[in-house]
């Protein structure tokens, strides 16, 4: 199995250093492609010409780096600027329903070379799914270099642990997906790829962000200096079924409990069973525009209860609605916003806003699998344009 630029076991102290430099190199690489230099990279990190050089090469050749055209004469020699290689490696990200996946690849600079949709019976998709890895292992096999797979439920990112809409518990998917691929194969929970592609497609946020999803179901996430930081259960953002609404408010949740944060605050619980969340958002959003106010003011009340424990209790910068909750309008964020700025001694107004239109559905699962193999993020201008 390839061997990931994240992957520092068995090197010694200086092996270790030189991965490091080399991902910082590539980061580089990354964020300026047609424009960086080898000068630029020293110039960068503090290392020396002959170093910046010779990480270069290393990345020339294991085709992650090529050579493009001379940068612009500063008064001395021309020096040659360095790109991203799109020609060899290949990632490629599987979005997993409840009966069906989409599977995209994609080159390393984020350009989809093929996608295939397919469809299963909900009892048949660890099945389905391994039937699709021998597909696509045939054409690219050599050339993956990892592989992610976005599905709804907790995992640690190798086994399934517990997904109610796959009907999951304890199983170990990326064992049996890596049987079939020659490329090291990584689970996402679905909310945690999201927050992802929010954080490709923004600036990076240093600190904490909250990020909680909207759909059937309410999800959360938190990212560090734009980058997931799970819990030690891998079960970290799972809010939904949390009591927050008591008395006569308070409803059964499809759970059983009553009072759940989902049962009152999911898009579902808000605009109906109408809503799915393959529906287009000018029909949601008609929706939205249909549902009645009462019921729109009751999600944001417990929404708001549940964001102002977390914001008290972790400090987050700001906090980030995803899923379909752009659907709801600027009313429902204004009442939220409303309700969580009450004055809690102790504590202070955290921002609430929508998150940013995601470019792909993919996008958050292939940066996933991006950073686990190399290190590296997509820039936010790259994010947005290839895929």
């Amino acid at each position: 199995m390839k061997q990931m630029l994240t992957d520092d076991r068995g090197l010694d102290a200086q092996g270790t250093m030189r991965r490091v430099n080399l991902r910082r190199a590539l980061q580089l690489v990354f964020q300026h492609p047609g424009a960086q230099t080898r000068a630029g990279i020293a110039r960068a990190t503090g290392l020396t010409a002959a170093t910046a050089s010779s990480l270069v090469a290393e990345l020339i050749d294991g085709r992650f780096v090529v050579e493009g055209a001379q940068a612009a004469s500063t008064g001395g020699k021309r020096a040659t600027t360095l790109s991203i290689d799109n020609d060899h490696h290949l990632l490629l990200a599987i979005i997993v329903h409840r009966d069906e996946a989409m599977a995209t690849l994609v080159s390393l600079d984020g350009v989809v070379v093929d996608q295939q949709r397919i469809t299963f019976a909900p009892e048949q998709s660890a099945d389905a799914l391994a039937a699709l890895a021998h597909e696509w292992a045939a054409p690219y096999g050599d050339r993956l270099l990892a592989v992610s797979v976005q599905l709804p439920g907790a995992t640690d990112g190798r086994v399934v642990l517990e997904s109610v809409q796959l009907g999951w518990r304890d199983e170990p998917l990326a064992e049996r997906l890596e049987k079939i691929l020659d490329a090291p194969v990584l689970l996402v929970n679905d909310v945690d790829a999201e927050a992802i592609a929010e954080a490709a497609v923004g600036p990076v946020r240093p600190g904490r962000q909250l990020f909680v999803h909207l759909g059937v179901g309410v999800g959360a996430t938190m990212l560090l200096d734009g980058a997931i930081a799970p819990g030690p259960h891998a079960r970290a953002g799972e809010i939904g079924h949390v009591q927050v609404v008591f008395g006569d408010a308070a409803v059964t949740c499809n759970c059983g409990l009553v009072g759940c944060l989902e049962s009152a605050s999911s898009i579902v619980a808000m605009l109906g069973d109408d809503f799915t969340e393959a529906l287009p958002d000018a029909d949601a959003a008609a929706l939205a525009a249909s549902a009645p106010s009462e019921r729109l003011a009751a999600g944001a009340v417990a929404l708001a209860r549940a964001i102002k424990l977390l914001a008290a209790m972790l400090d987050p910068a700001e906090v980030v609605l995803g899923g379909s909750a752009a659907v709801l309008g600027e009313p429902f964020l204004a009442l939220l916003r409303r309700e969580t700025s009450y004055d809690a001694s102790g504590t202070t107004d955290v921002p609430v806003r929508f998150s940013h239109p995601q470019p792909a559905p993919h996008l958050g699962a292939a940066q996933y699998a991006l950073t686990a193999a190399l290190g590296v993020r997509w820039g936010a201008m790259a994010a947005h344009a290839p895929l």
